[in-house]
């Protein structure tokens, strides 16, 4: 059952914003928003830890979003951090304070999907989708690049570059002369040239800017007569003049300069002047579309079912030439073991049933790479690869199962005891054990149940009499979980009810 209203929290590096959208006939209208500008990147310190102040201004916004997210279901919420949650070391430990200050848990996606997210937030506000579109999104830390066509990117890029940490390394103070300028301009058009190439091969058809620094050039651009409501090359030369003439931007004397955006200006404008130089651009349009509306028209897929996420796992068990019947049988057999611990009441929500069904069609992914220790090279690729709809964590969660599930425990013995995963390395390494064979011959019913301590698995005894290579490979798991302080019981049941040990 969907929501009729959902809310989007984009954590980016220069401001944090809260987006309500009502949800009507699948179309999203925006409700309500507050923005917040933390300046999360300006505390991003050498050693690329978040010193304190910045962390305070974050879980003070956080926490007035709480106030507005009260009454919010969980699944109506989602909540995204971008290019300086990726970076800082100590993110971890600040994701901790801030899902408690929000109330809410907080995704970091990577870079492209941050991209992929920006250009379905535009797309949903262009008049004509169906041309092809480039889409630049200059953030705070970093600034995506997309080209895409009706409501589908074609090529994506993500460049760690973005308004605060130019402005602090080029404009120190306030201060814009020549020298500045020109070390920016040219620091940001060398990142560009890894990617200007492949973008202008594929080609676009119009040029489309979105989020706060697109925003504010196109409105001191237009408030100031230097155009016509777009960004231009000839404006962005004209607000040049000025920026040097006033030597400061806060000396700037035009119509339209926001106070939150002042400080951050000078960093903006050096990006959005080297992407119209590199890419060759005479004109770009503003959308209102960016981050947030892209996360609320995600979250409104989920609802429908349309769930990118599946697509991905798709795209994966092609790509890799994953053997897709041995897939289903492992995807089948973990489902209903994990249903198993519903019935004994230790709930499992649907997140939970989902990662143990993406992790079972994705187990054997590494098998491309070679069969020799495929599990890690399975966990590997699922961690670093691409995987549009999923965030790191869920990304770092399914490599870390699907690690587990064969070989050694002790290399996942870091995750918490309390942890759901531990039911779902169980349940898939269980699978995967019954179904060795790789044939279509159904698995014996078993009963499973299990707490924080361990687990237990009845075998119908003449079945395991007759698998002489299972029961010995349920030995070998007992004394895989004992090695990492959990038991594993494994029982042979007979037909009048006694049961009896494996070994």
């Amino acid at each position: 059952m969907g929501y009729e209203l959902i809310a989007a929290v984009d954590l980016g590096s220069n401001s944090f914003r809260l987006q309500v959208g009502r949800v009507v006939d699948d179309q999203i209208y925006p409700l309500d928003g507050l923005k917040e500008p933390v300046r999360l990147a300006a505390g991003l310190t050498s050693q690329k830890t978040l010193d304190g102040a910045s962390q305070l201004r974050a879980l003070e916004a956080l926490r007035k979003f709480n106030e507005r997210l009260r009454g919010f279901a969980p699944g109506a919420v989602r909540a995204v951090a971008t290019n300086t949650l990726r970076v800082a070391k100590n993110a971890p430990q600040f994701l901790v304070q801030a899902e408690a200050a929000l109330g809410f848990p907080i995704e970091v996606v990577a870079g492209r999907e941050e991209a992929r997210l920006i250009y379905v937030g535009v797309a949903h506000t262009l008049p004509d989708p169906e041309r092809q579109q480039l889409v630049v999104d200059i953030g705070g830390g970093s600034t995506e690049f997309i080209i895409g066509r009706s409501f589908e990117p074609v090529e994506l890029e993500s460049l760690y570059m973005g308004c605060v940490g130019f402005t602090m390394r080029y404009f120190p103070d306030g201060r814009v002369d020549k020298r500045g300028l020109k070390e920016a301009e040219l620091a940001a058009r060398t990142e560009m040239q890894t990617i200007v190439h492949t973008f202008r091969e594929v080609g676009w058809e119009a040029a489309v800017g979105s989020s706060g620094t697109a925003k504010a050039l196109a409105d001191l651009l237009e408030l100031n007569g230097l155009s016509d409501g777009d960004i231009t090359r000839d404006g962005l030369e004209a607000l040049r003049s000025h920026m040097l003439r006033a030597g400061n931007v806060n000396r700037l004397p035009m119509e339209g300069m926001r106070a939150d955006r002042l400080p951050v200006l000078p960093g903006g404008f050096a990006i959005m002047s080297a992407v119209f130089k590199e890419f060759g651009l005479e004109r770009m349009a503003f959308s209102e579309g960016a981050l947030r509306l892209g996360v609320l028209y995600d979250l409104l897929g989920r609802y429908h079912h349309h769930d990118l996420r599946d697509a991905t796992v798709v795209q994966f068990v092609r790509r890799y030439q994953v053997e897709s019947g041995q897939a289903q049988r492992v995807a089948e057999s973990a489902r209903a073991l994990l249903a198993q611990f519903g019935e004994s009441g230790h709930e499992h929500d649907d997140t939970d049933a989902r990662m143990l069904e993406w992790a079972a069609h994705l187990h054997e992914i590494g098998i491309s790479v070679a069969h020799s220790s495929y599990h890690k090279h399975s966990a590997y690729i699922l961690a670093n690869a691409d995987m549009p709809g999923f965030s790191r964590m869920d990304q770092g969660r399914l490599a870390r199962i699907v690690l587990a599930h064969r070989g050694k425990l002790e290399r996942v013995q870091a995750i918490d005891p309390r942890s759901a995963d531990w039911v779902l390395i169980f349940c898939l390494r269980l699978a995967v054990l019954l179904h060795r064979a790789r044939d279509d011959a159904p698995p014996p019913p078993l009963r499973v149940r299990g707490d924080s301590t361990g687990f237990a698995v009845d075998v119908p005894a003449d079945w395991l009499d007759a698998s002489p290579l299972t029961a010995a490979m349920l030995e070998d798991e007992e004394r895989q979980w004992s090695g990492i302080g959990k038991h594993l019981k494994v029982r042979a049941v007979r037909e009048d009810g006694t049961k009896r040990a494996v070994r």
